[in-house]
């Protein structure tokens, strides 16, 4: 199956009614905040996108987004390749309207004026958000991975000992 680009900006209200099922790629150009947090991107970005309505008669937009890049490991500082996969669910809203009671997994986004959103700016923060706090590599693949270690082990909480117990001790004399 050939990958298609998938457009930058698309009407929601329409693609919904429409039912509209987008599956394509975005060039890897197109997302230059992901590139300046990673240490690049690795080919291109794959969107799998679904427009309708709810139960509730919510528009949605339900997405899945797939992209391979390179980090640095921060235990090692070798760079990896993973990759960073997202799936979201989305509202859109015109600015400053009603927000409408909504399911929890559903986030809002603001259409423009004329009604559409930008899909590329969307996807780019999506991907940020699914960024790993402190890249590392497995510990298996890893070169400091095996230096990676804790010795002894944790009391649970039964065996420790109370700190206040020796104030108890002092309050009753």
């Amino acid at each position: 199956m050939e990958k298609v680009k998938l457009p930058k900006k698309v009407d929601p209200a329409r693609c919904a009614l429409n039912r509209l099922h987008y599956d394509g790629v975005f060039s890897a150009s197109l997302m230059p905040r992901v590139a300046e947090s990673t240490q690049g991107i690795r080919g291109d970005i794959n969107v799998s996108l679904n427009f309708g309505a709810d139960a509730q008669g919510l528009l949605v937009m339900q997405g899945k987004t797939c992209m391979t890049v390179s980090l640095q490991c921060q235990r090692c500082n070798e760079p990896f390749d993973t990759t960073i996969e997202s799936e979201f669910t989305y509202t859109p809203l015109r600015k400053n309207a009603e927000v409408p009671d909504m399911p929890e997994d559903y986030d809002t986004v603001e259409v423009d004026d004329v009604g559409e959103i930008d899909l590329v700016e969307l996807i780019e923060d999506e991907l940020i958000l699914s960024l790993p706090l402190i890249p590392a590599h497995e510990n298996e693949q890893c070169s400091l991975g095996k230096f990676d270690q804790s010795f002894g082990t944790i009391p649970t909480a039964e065996d420790r000992p109370n700190p206040f117990a020796a104030l108890e001790g002092l309050k009753r004399k």
